[in-house]
């Protein structure tokens, strides 16, 4: 049977990796990688490549410092979204918690589909502009 690859993680581009780690760090409940973590004493960050990690260690996101970066302006077309990720849950009310909680850590609202009865969504902006949806879906 050949061996495929596998999916380190996906690394998003962000003109400041470190406040963009540390949203994702704080949605998803994540980790740094032994030796990302911030500076003690909120010190000098002289970090341009971060990883996050799942409570196993298993790599998740990573984010690459750029010096510009275009904000993608979707659902128009003018710069793409360029890529995007989906997360799941499992009810409507969880859906509900978790965009306050985007939101509260500097997500923004592009779209609300809540009223879809098959898959009720939302779909955001982080604080770097990047697209992400969460909606509810079954495991699997």
């Amino acid at each position: 049977m050949p061996a495929y690859p596998v999916l380190m993680h996906t690394a998003l581009d962000a003109t400041d990796v470190r406040a963009l780690a540390e949203f994702y760090r704080e949605l998803l409940g994540l980790r740094y990688r032994h030796g990302d973590e911030p500076p003690i004493g909120g010190g000098e960050d002289d970090k341009d490549w971060l990883v996050l990690t799942d409570g196993y260690g298993n790599r998740k996101l990573a984010f690459q410092e750029v010096p510009a970066l275009a904000r993608p302006t979707w659902p128009a077309h003018d710069v793409p979204k360029q890529m995007h990720m989906d997360f799941r849950v499992p009810t409507l009310d969880e859906l509900e918690r978790h965009r306050r909680r985007a939101e509260q850590l500097g997500a923004s609202v592009l779209l609300d589909r809540t009223e879809d009865a098959e898959e009720p969504l939302y779909v955001f902006a982080d604080p770097a502009g990047h697209p992400f949806c969460i909606l509810v879906a079954p495991t699997g």
